[in-house]
């Protein structure tokens, strides 16, 4: 008999833990397994690359709830004679706006306002998992009946007192903890050390094959440009250091050098960047192109990969771009040593904006720097599918 297995994420947007569990459903025995998949977000690029053996569960009623504009949210409630949803969402959106939160602050937020109003999931499953910290892993811990419970821990999960304290009563729940890299996993035991016999490591799992082969396909650089062309792939949110990127830009600007810098990704300070790019006169070389469900030919016919991250729990856009050979310069955020070497396979450089241009600048002028990573990067081991075998034995 096929086990029962539930995962459960945010959605599926072109981020790294996303493409993660993306590789992760498409090397699974499905002989062995059934899976249901819960999203608190659809329709995003990743679900149309979905295994069609994965089904993606109803969405939630809350969700559909918090997907109409207010008019159409308060008909529903007084049509329906039930404010309960309103009230919920009216709770979580007024405290939201009183001052800037983190994402785990917001998560928090979100469950205490409205864990009320969302219903218990009604399966019974073998195995459940929550593929993300935050919403996804309160709701596993609170509306999932399973025999076993797994937690994904997939960024540097530094927490204040009170949310230790509020996401400890969670992760109670779990029979473990997953950390996506030793960095990860060190990182949570700092605030949670009381976990330490819960907590294992299974790397993000990446398939070079499946990448190598979405290179040769889909759609690249349109716009005709002939110069150095560097790439970007991250969510435009704080934890990726945008502002960094941008200095670093303005500097090759004006530093005289042909360059055009791309970026793959959406998120809340689209505006910001936007405004920011506008205000500096770079419009022709710091590119916001969106998202897209294939980046891979993006990163091929790049020449220089940039990360400019303050914390990952991986890096799995780094760990794509080696797979297509391309020289990076990363930021020494807390994990970049589990797949990066120093002037090896790239250039790891400070968290500053003078030290990214550095290292950008010294892959232009040093082409013998150059060619030697490249040398490396095509020499040295792509993928590590056999992480699959770990979550094997995990789930049993």
């Amino acid at each position: 008999m096929k086990k029962n297995l539930l995962f459960v994420i945010d959605s599926l947007v072109a981020a790294g833990a996303e493409k993660s569990l993306l590789t992760l459903l498409s090397l699974l025995d499905y002989n062995k397994y059934s899976v249901d998949l819960m999203l608190f977000g659809h329709g995003e690029v990743l679900e149309k690359l979905l295994p069609k053996e994965v089904n993606i569960l109803e969405p939630l009623k809350y969700t559909i709830f918090a997907n109409k504009d207010f008019k159409n949210a308060l008909i529903y409630s007084l049509k329906n004679r039930d404010i309960r949803m309103l009230s919920s969402r009216i709770k979580y959106s007024f405290e939201i706006r009183r001052r800037k939160y983190s994402n785990a602050e917001k998560a928090r937020i979100f469950w205490e306002s409205v864990s009320n109003v969302i219903e218990n999931c009604p399966k019974n499953y073998d195995v459940a998992i929550s593929y993300a910290q935050g919403v996804p892993t309160f709701y596993v811990a609170d509306k999932i009946k399973a025999m076993e419970k797994f937690a994904w821990v997939n960024v540097s999960y530094r927490l204040s007192n009170i949310d230790m304290e509020y996401q400890s009563k969670f992760y109670n729940v779990f029979n473990k903890i997953i950390a996506v890299s030793d960095s990860a996993k060190n990182i949570f035991l700092e605030t949670f050390p009381f976990y330490e016999e819960k907590v294992e490591v299974i790397y993000d799992i990446n398939n070079s094959k499946f990448v190598t082969e979405m290179a040769e396909i889909g759609k690249s650089y349109d716009d005709g440009y002939d110069g150095i062309r560097i790439l970007t792939i991250g969510r435009l949110a704080h934890q990726k250091g945008y502002d960094i990127a941008l200095e670093a830009c303005k500097m090759l600007k004006q530093a005289g050098i042909n360059f055009r810098w791309y970026v793959l990704g959406k998120g809340p300070l689209k505006s910001e960047l936007e405004n920011f790019i506008q205000e500096n006169g770079l419009s022709e070389h710091f590119v916001l192109m969106g998202v897209t469900d294939n980046p891979y030919p993006l990163i091929k016919n790049c020449d220089i990969y940039v990360q400019t991250s303050r914390f990952e729990g991986f890096g799995l856009a780094i760990a794509e771009a080696r797979m297509l050979n391309k020289p990076i310069v990363t930021t020494r955020f807390d994990a970049v040593f589990n797949q990066m070497i120093h002037r090896k396979n790239g250039l790891v450089v400070d968290l500053n904006a003078i030290d990214v241009y550095k290292g950008v600048l010294k892959l232009i002028t040093d082409k013998q720097l150059k060619d030697n990573i490249v040398k490396y990067l095509k020499e040295e081991k792509k993928g590590n599918i056999e992480e699959i075998e770990k979550f094997y034995k995990l789930i049993g």
